[in-house]
């Protein structure tokens, strides 16, 4: 019989393995990039953000802010790593334009870091109180990253097409968001479960919206991709 925090950590696991395939998703974006030398019209929003967000995630995990959270460690650490290539190979092919964006962009981010790692360590003196000052603020940039599909979402609905909102990606979501929120109930952290049930029913209407306008894709249709990226948070 497997015990509380046997589950746990078997479920984190899985977890792990989900998130990590979602960091992945992004590769054939960045192998269309490299072959081009040049970006084009993808934006590098995403994984900047995505950037803050695994920062954010690895702090809150460590011993001394919410401790027990090894795994929500390991996956963000190296989601952060995967994040970082990603801008670099941005940045590598951006126009000096763009690269004044992204350079101004992780100076802010450094920056905003700093100042939360300076302020939780030094005015917040127990876990229980680091832990909910981190844990709000990654709560609030989760749930902006879970709203990111709602601009897929009305295309769907307008279109009634689900040609540019990929199934695996958006089930893949919907597994990660049902992992954490379990991993999260078993030693009960709302600050993992929020945004993770946030992300649950996103996943859900995502998969909803695609039962629904299935039959009515045209998938033959001869139509100029959007360039929008969707990606999701992962923890």
């Amino acid at each position: 019989m497997v015990d509380r925090e046997g589950a746990r950590t078997i479920v984190g696991i899985i977890g792990n393995v989900i998130s990590f395939g979602l960091f992945l998703s992004p590769i054939p974006t960045f192998i269309k990039i490299w072959k081009q030398k040049a970006v084009e019209e993808f934006k590098p929003d995403p994984y900047l953000a995505t950037v803050l967000n695994c920062m954010m995630w690895t702090f809150y995990g460590m011993p001394f802010v919410q401790p027990d959270s090894i795994l929500v460690i390991t996956i963000n650490s190296i989601g952060l790593a995967m994040e970082v290539i990603y801008v670099s190979i941005f940045f590598s092919y951006s126009p000096w334009q763009k690269r004044r964006k992204i350079m101004l962009a992780l100076v802010v981010e450094l920056i905003f870091m700093a100042i939360v790692v300076f302020i939780t360590i030094y005015f917040f003196h127990t876990t229980k109180r680091r832990a909910m000052i981190v844990g709000i603020l990654c709560i609030v940039f989760n749930v902006i990253m879970y709203t990111s599909p709602l601009t897929v979402a009305s295309r769907v609905i307008k279109t009634k097409s689900v040609k540019y909102m990929p199934f695996s990606l958006s089930l893949a979501n919907f597994c990660n968001g049902i992992c954490w929120a379990i991993y999260a109930l078993l030693k009960f952290d709302p600050y993992v479960l929020i945004p993770n049930g946030l992300g649950t029913l996103s996943g859900l209407a995502q998969l909803i919206l695609y039962a629904c306008y299935y039959k009515s894709t045209n998938w033959d249709e001869d139509e100029e991709e959007g360039k929008s990226e969707v990606q999701m948070t992962k923890n």
